[in-house]
């Protein structure tokens, strides 16, 4: 079962973003399903390393969207995405030392919180410039 179900919230109406998120959700479930398996470590790892090149492509390309649409909440986004790139860093860095020292959560438990954080925080408002938005 998968540890994000894709819902139809999720969706900001900007096609090329929605395509992102579902393909960042199918990794997060790609890197949980691993996890589950015997001796997952270097496919986990490798998982993370792959979620954390995407998810760096995909705020990049937010954050250029913003930029186009001269979007008023910007600075606070892009605040949110080095916050949620740091929480990543320290996701990984916990992984490769076989445990998290500040809290007692699984990695599911935390790449689930961590994909729905970023998505109720910042990018639900992206919903604003889907009539704006320029593939």
């Amino acid at each position: 079962m998968p540890v994000i179900e894709w819902k139809d919230e999720f969706a900001t109406g900007i096609a090329y973003i929605d395509y992102e998120h579902r393909r960042l959700v199918a990794l997060i479930n790609r890197i949980c399903a691993d996890l589950d398996l015997a001796d997952a470590t270097a496919a986990v790892a490798d998982g993370l390393g792959q979620l954390y090149a995407q998810v760096s492509a995909h705020f990049a390309l937010e954050e250029h969207l913003m930029r186009e649409n001269r979007y008023a909440l910007y600075d606070l986004h892009k605040d949110d995405h080095e916050r949620l790139l740091d929480e990543m860093r320290y996701m990984m860095d916990a992984y490769d030392a076989g445990a998290c020292e500040n809290c007692s959560k699984t990695l599911h438990e935390c790449l689930s919180d961590w994909f729905h954080k970023h998505f109720k925080v910042a990018d639900a408002q992206l919903k604003d410039l889907h009539d704006h938005a320029r593939p």
